[in-house]
């Protein structure tokens, strides 16, 4: 049987929510009831899909049965909701290939449909093309769930899968996409219009809705943004926007009013991270609180840094609240 691929739109890395900091123990549970809810309303609010327990999700940060459980949660709300089969990816985080195939075999068990597996780059730049090729294939071969690629140097130590690499990796069949979390807007485009990847077998998002428009226009399947877990009307509307063809003029003026705001908003989550999503999901949409999650990311934002975006979230949260 063929891999199921993923489809186009936005996606969005979740956060991990999780309940107040009790007396009895040196971490706070996970809320399955919150991230539930929040994923409910992503779905209805025209999100494609979820990427759970990716790096935004804090995956590292969380044993192997509260992932099962938090997947499988999420999955059960979706469905209880009217979403059955709604795409959910589960991040993969770790260096070796055993331990890989261990996270991917649960996320399948408990629901996921795609696994998003970040290039290990516990050696860094140590680690060869060839050696990434040799890693992700042995990870494919025995995946339980179709692969998608995930490079993210700031998370895997300066590692780059350089444009060729993804290209022979594209060739598995086991390997239906790739996120690409650099700035490097010359590498998602070698790949994405590259004349050996069939865009039908293999998906390519941007891990920045600052490229959303000109990526998707260059046939990328769209993006895994953190921005869509605070204003996922917004993104989904730009989504759309830029993926119509033929493109209208005046869907085109639209496209770029709301590309510019996108643009300046997602400059808030490369600043804040982690405890900037949590803290403007709190704020915008009243999930979650404000008292942080676990070491060494408990707490929120310094005393006034979220004012200092009052500008541009406000305007985001009133295009929002239009949608």
């Amino acid at each position: 049987m063929a891999a199921r691929i993923p489809p186009d739109g936005i996606l969005v890395p979740s956060p991990t929510f999780f309940k107040p900091l009790g007396a009895s123990s040196p971490h706070p549970a996970i809320d399955i009831a919150t991230q539930a809810a929040h994923s409910v309303h992503l779905a209805r609010s025209g999100i494609t899909g979820l990427v759970l327990m990716g790096s935004t999700g804090e995956a590292i940060h969380l044993t192997r049965q509260e992932r099962f459980d938090m997947i499988a949660g999420v999955r059960k709300a979706l469905d209880d909701a009217g979403f059955p089969d709604y795409p959910v990816m589960a991040g993969v985080l770790v260096n070796g290939t055993d331990e890989a195939l261990e996270w991917l075999e649960d996320a399948k068990k408990a629901g996921a449909q795609w696994g998003l597996v970040l290039a290990p780059g516990y050696f860094g730049a140590a680690a060869s093309q060839a050696g990434l090729v040799d890693w992700f294939t042995i990870v494919a071969d025995r995946s339980p769930l179709p692969v998608l690629l995930y490079n993210y140097p700031g998370v895997t130590n300066g590692v780059v899968i350089n444009p060729e690499t993804y290209v022979t990796l594209a060739a598995h069949p086991n390997i239906v996409g790739a996120k690409m979390s650099h700035g490097n807007v010359s590498h998602h485009l070698q790949v994405s219009l590259h004349p050996k990847i069939d865009a039908s077998k293999f998906r390519v998002y941007s891990g920045f809705g600052q490229q959303l428009g000109p990526i998707v226009l260059f046939n990328a399947a769209g993006a895994i943004d953190g921005l869509g877990a605070i204003f996922p009307k917004t993104v989904s509307r730009l989504f759309r926007l830029v993926s119509e063809r033929p493109a209208r003029e005046e869907t085109l003026e639209e496209a770029r009013k709301l590309q510019w705001q996108v643009s300046a908003a997602e400059e808030y989550i490369v600043r804040t991270g982690v405890l900037g999503i949590r803290e403007a999901i709190c704020k915008v949409l009243g999930f979650g609180h404000l008292e942080g999650g676990r070491a060494p990311l408990r707490g929120r934002l310094a005393d006034g840094e979220y004012d200092k975006w009052s500008d541009i979230l406000g305007k985001m949260t009133e295009t929002e609240k239009s949608l």
